[in-house]
């Protein structure tokens, strides 16, 4: 991370544990959001991950995929989700919101346009999740321009070899 790239992420975990909470936006429906987030600071969350609903999320297993299907069912878009982590954030300076997601939605409208939207909402770090670094050739480099920590996924499986990529 550059200097100021993932700051509030820092001072989340600093050298003790942090509780991570995970919730996809929209589920139940994009008004629920406002409380269930504030539910979530309350109950301690350090960082907030906010799930982006997808049609196929194939990384996750029943439960997520059920609620990425509710969300969906409930019409929830894209400018919902910013809309969400704008609200959030600027009620929350100190939890830092951390959206999660795919390649596609992040993608559609180009790494660009979605890294501005998630500087504007101060979100603080994404995850995508079907995007490897091998493969990062443009959302990494637009969201670190925007100041937005990328943030990788390791595994138990991930060897020693590659974990500095992630």
């Amino acid at each position: 991370m550059t200097a100021g790239e993932g700051a509030p992420l820092a001072r989340a975990f600093g050298s003790d544990p942090a509780l991570v909470a995970f919730v996809t936006a929209g589920d139940p429906s994009p008004a629920d959001m406002p409380a269930i987030l504030e539910a979530l600071v309350e109950g301690g969350a350090d960082v907030i991950e906010l799930g982006m609903p997808f049609t196929d999320p194939m990384a996750d297993g029943p439960a997520i995929q059920a609620a990425n299907l509710r969300s969906l069912g409930a019409g929830t878009k894209t400018a919902d989700i910013f809309n969400i982590a704008q609200r959030f954030t600027a009620q929350h300076k100190r939890t830092p919101l951390v959206l999660m997601g795919y390649a596609n939605p992040m993608l559609r409208r180009g790494p660009e346009w979605f890294a501005e939207r998630c500087a504007a909402a101060r979100v603080s770090g994404v995850i995508c999740v079907d995007l490897p670094p091998e493969e990062d050739d443009s959302l990494g480099p637009a969201l670190r321009a925007a100041g937005v920590a990328t943030i990788r996924l390791a595994t138990p499986t991930t060897d020693a070899a590659r974990l500095p990529a992630v």
